[in-house]
């Protein structure tokens, strides 16, 4: 319970601090100081990673990569305060070719796909799951965001597979 109660308020103070920091800008924070800007062809890398909970999918980065249970199908239900602290993985245009979908070792890459959000942008998804990263990861390999309880709905990693990991 300790643990649920720290992980939950060092990303509610991170959104504070960011958006104190914000400019005229209306664009969202990611939470990551070298986001890619919004492009149609942007590359997307998608590797696995060995972290305490196993093997999981992560990002080029070595950042891990998250589910929300709150998602239904391929629809992101994540926005606003949500998308601050749990960063969508973002992509080029929605059903871009393989060219821009870099599977590493371990990883299918007929899994990985992409979808148009409500807020016009495009986000990752791998079998059906659109993907998120975590702002309370410092650091590649990072799971603190593992069966968080966070915006209405619980949140894991993957597997290879496509699965959620459950550990709780």
């Amino acid at each position: 319970m300790k643990r649920l109660l720290a992980l939950g308020a060092a990303p509610a103070a991170l959104a504070v601090i960011a958006a104190g920091c914000g400019g005229g800008s209306s664009s969202a924070t990611t939470g990551y100081a070298d986001s890619a800007p919004a492009s149609t062809s942007i590359a997307v890398n998608i590797a696995v990673a060995h972290t305490k909970l196993g093997t999981v999918l992560a990002d080029g980065r070595g950042r891990t990569l998250y589910l929300f249970e709150k998602d239904k199908g391929a629809a992101s239900s994540c926005y606003g305060a949500c998308a601050s602290i749990w960063p969508p993985l973002s992509s080029g245009a929605p059903g871009t070719g393989a060219g821009n979908r870099l599977a590493g070792a371990g990883v299918n890459g007929a899994r990985i796909g992409s979808i148009k959000r409500t807020d016009g942008k495009n986000e990752v998804t791998y079998d059906g799951h659109p993907l998120y990263t975590y702002a309370g990861d410092a650091r590649a390999g990072d799971t603190h965001g593992q069966a968080l309880d966070q915006f209405g709905a619980e949140w894991y990693v993957l597997a290879p597979s496509g699965h959620q990991i459950n550990s709780d």
